[in-house]
């Protein structure tokens, strides 16, 4: 190849061999009588010579080197690229053939892999973004529908050419790049001093459209040239038109021709008049200004404009244009996105990129969706608003409602609003407890406690004395968990609460006990699926194979019983029984703020947590709302029609008496159900305790700590322990969901 390169002259053949190859190449020794030369000998030989080989070197050569060389005359040989002329000269190709083959081969294989021939008369790509539940089936949709397929041929005649007027008027005469159109442009644009002439033709439009960007650059434009002559190459005229008509935008979210016809006339391709057609095909330039349904007055005027270039070029006449009335907008009736999860894939949405397409399969479980729905909905709460999420253990979204009724770009309460959670904040109060060592036979007192001139109480008016936490626990004594917190220091149960996945603002305040920080649902949901699964931090998320999988483990014995323990005791003997389900053991916590403006239950039962809260979204109070009423009934209602699977315990489960229940509705009060559950002794917890912890004796009919002293409710003085020396600190009301302080701390937590 080297030599094949080289000059006739001899002195540069000796210039190569002495400078640039002498390792390879030397004058070639003086030939012996009768030896026919080798391969290496004849290619020393034509290098010498300066790279020419003769007919008379062919003879004297064996078969197999002159293969070897030569192959058959035009093939390609060993010479580096070199062709065996008639005569047996060997020539060498141009450099800038070379090149030009190798950037034809760069350029076939860009094209192949930028717009590959089995996709250019495909059916046309997903415009938006399809959402899969769990199961595989449809949810939701959002952004524009999957484009219907649309046949030019079949097409009126007068529908096809509005769309040639005023696009492509020399559609079927170029091979997809019109270049007398686009020096008619480039001279228009440089004469008014912008771009005043696209010059694409429909070939153009089709290729951006199906296989590149929006982007004005000179590269796009490039891209756009070399695709659209690629796509002439295998797609007749009839299929680029048909692709072109399918992707068309039209404004108002509406792809393709058949979507356009059918969202502003109400009618198929076919049925469109004249009018109608030259007014969806003036839309394409301009489909957010010159649609309709935002500006008629425009539209009808670049109807005008479409109309006069179908007469210049023949298509109608000038009368036919004339008797053109403007057309009367008749909106048809848009599909259903899905039937369910739009709370959810709203959420969803917001981390999604704005060029993204295709399908998303998510965690959501359409059942559990629906009954979440349909449990909102019939629920009766005035005026005031609901939330709902519900999580599998791990972590993964199965329902979510964020408010009583869903609109586009609807306030999403479950995933985005801060409240004050009430008793449900307690969690991270007890966790810290315990992980210092508490347990729940951990007796402490449920007294009177001054912190500065703040004088916290309990909901149920009064204080029961020294008691344990299990007990505590179940009834929400406010004044056991603000003494915890003290005990074990606030910046402790702010750490609970962070391992626990809360990533909210806590400040650290006296009352931050008992729930003043403002958190979102899910953020509890998550942190009380950390006693459902055992592992910690559990963050909800809704992407199958997405989420980030929690990465710490409770200690079995120390921690996770404990917990499972107290979160028993305050569903089944405490504040949280009206949400006891039957079938399944129940766990949880009510919560509920300052007169009312919040009201929670967050729990579990078998493999799923669910969260629920009840509130306005002013912040004003609602009489007779606690965590216990609405949100935990709403709780029962949608977790006993959900799919559950048995909770795996960290340790052996004993048998639990079913509770009876009754219920019994006040006059007036129809929309509020009172439960009376039949008492569940400690001592029959559905928790053993670990080894090496002492059970408390308890009342086999109160579940009182027998050797405690009690008081009933109202008498502040019986059996108070002494208040907790701390140095008077003010206690500012904690911020509301609009950042304004509460005029008084929570101090009816419950």
């Amino acid at each position: 190849m080297i030599g094949a390169c080289l000059t006739q002259s001899d002195h540069r053949a000796r210039a190569f061999q002495k400078f640039a190859a002498p390792a390879l190449f030397y004058p070639s020794p003086a030939p012996v009588a009768g030896a026919v030369p080798g391969f290496r000998a004849l290619w020393r030989q034509t290098i010498y010579r300066g790279g020419r080989m003769t007919t008379q070197d062919l003879t004297n050569t064996t078969p197999p080197v002159r293969k070897r060389l030569f192959g058959k005359a035009g093939e390609r040989t060993r010479l580096g690229g070199a062709l065996t002329t008639g005569a047996g000269v060997v020539r060498a190709w141009p450099w800038w053939f070379k090149v030009l083959l190798a950037g034809l081969i760069v350029l076939v294989a860009w094209e192949t892999w930028a717009a590959p021939p089995w996709k250019l008369g495909g059916p046309p790509p997903s415009q938006g973004i399809d959402f899969l539940g769990a199961d595989g089936s449809l949810i939701a949709h959002r952004g524009p529908k999957t484009a219907t397929p649309v046949d030019a041929e079949q097409l009126p005649d007068h529908v096809r050419q509005a769309f040639l007027a005023i696009e492509d008027r020399r559609f079927y005469e170029h091979g997809g790049v019109d270049f007398r159109g686009l020096a008619r442009a480039t001279v228009a644009n440089f004469q008014a001093g912008g771009v005043v002439e696209g010059g694409s033709t429909i070939t153009q439009q089709y290729v951006k459209n199906a296989f590149l960007t929006q982007d004005r650059t000179f590269v796009r434009k490039g891209k756009e040239l070399l695709l659209a002559d690629w796509a002439e190459l295998w797609m007749s005229k009839n299929e680029i038109l048909s692709r072109y008509l399918e992707l068309c935008y039209f404004g108002e979210g509406q792809y393709g021709l058949t979507a356009a016809a059918h969202y502003y006339f109400d009618r198929t391709p076919a049925e469109l008049t004249l009018g109608q057609a030259a007014m969806l095909a003036g839309m394409v330039k301009a489909p957010s200004n010159l649609s309709p349904t935002v500006d008629y007055e425009a539209s009808t005027e670049r109807m005008r404009v479409v109309l006069g270039a179908m007469t210049y070029a023949g298509f109608i006449t000038d009368e036919e244009a004339k008797d053109v009335d403007d057309p009367k907008v008749t909106l048809g009736a848009e599909e259903e996105e899905g039937p369910t999860g739009s709370w959810f894939v709203d959420w969803l949405m917001q981390d999604m990129d704005d060029d993204f397409t295709g399908t998303v399969q998510t965690t959501l479980e359409p059942d559990a969706q629906a009954r979440a729905e349909r449990v909102v909905r019939n629920a009766r709460l005035g005026g005031a608003e609901v939330a709902l999420i519900a999580l599998r253990p791990d972590g993964a979204i199965a329902a979510m409602v964020g408010g009583r009724e869903w609109t586009p770009k609807a306030f999403n309460r479950a995933m985005t609003a801060k409240r004050q959670p009430g008793s449900t904040f307690k969690l991270f109060d007890y966790f810290a407890a315990i992980r210092s060592g508490m347990t729940p036979t951990t007796m402490v007192g449920d007294s009177p406690i001054e912190i500065g001139e703040w004088k916290p109480t309990n909901a149920y008016k009064g204080f029961y004395g020294p008691m344990p936490l299990s007990r505590a626990f179940a009834i929400s004594s406010n004044t056991v968990a603000i003494r915890l917190a003290q005990m074990v220091g606030p910046d402790e149960v702010i750490d609970a609460a962070r391992d626990l996945g809360v990533a909210s603002e806590i400040p650290e305040t006296p009352s931050m006990a008992l729930g003043t920080a403002n958190l979102t649902l899910q953020e509890l949901a998550g942190a009380y699926a950390a006693f459902a699964s055992g592992k910690y931090p559990v963050k909800p998320y809704g992407i199958a194979d997405a989420g980030e999988a929690p990465w710490r483990s409770l200690d079995a014995r120390r921690e996770w019983a404990p917990m499972l323990q107290l979160l028993f005791a305050a569903a089944n003997n405490g504040t949280g029984r009206a949400a006891v389900i039957d079938g399944q053991p129940t766990f949880g916590k009510t919560g509920t703020s300052q007169e009312g403006r919040d009201g929670l239950f967050v729990g579990f039962a078998g493999n799923m947590v669910t969260a629920v809260w009840v509130g306005r979204d002013d912040n004003g109070p609602i009489p007779g709302n606690h965590g216990g009423g609405n949100p935990a009934q709403i709780w029962r209602q949608f977790m006993s029609g959900v799919k559950l699977e048995p909770l795996t315990l960290p340790i052996n489960a004993k048998t639990v008496k079913r509770p009876t229940v009754r219920r019994t509705a006040a006059p007036g009060e129809a929309d509020m159900t009172t439960i009376e559950i039949g008492n569940i002794p400690f001592d029959e917890m559905l928790i053993d305790l670990p080894e090496g912890i002492p059970q408390l004796p308890l009342d086999e009919q109160t579940g009182e700590a027998v050797n405690a002293p009690t008081a009933p409710p109202g008498a502040a003085g019986a059996g108070t322990m002494p208040a907790i020396d701390v140095p008077p600190v003010p206690v500012p009301g904690a911020p509301d969901n609009r950042g304004q302080a509460n005029p008084q701390p929570a101090a009816n937590a419950q």
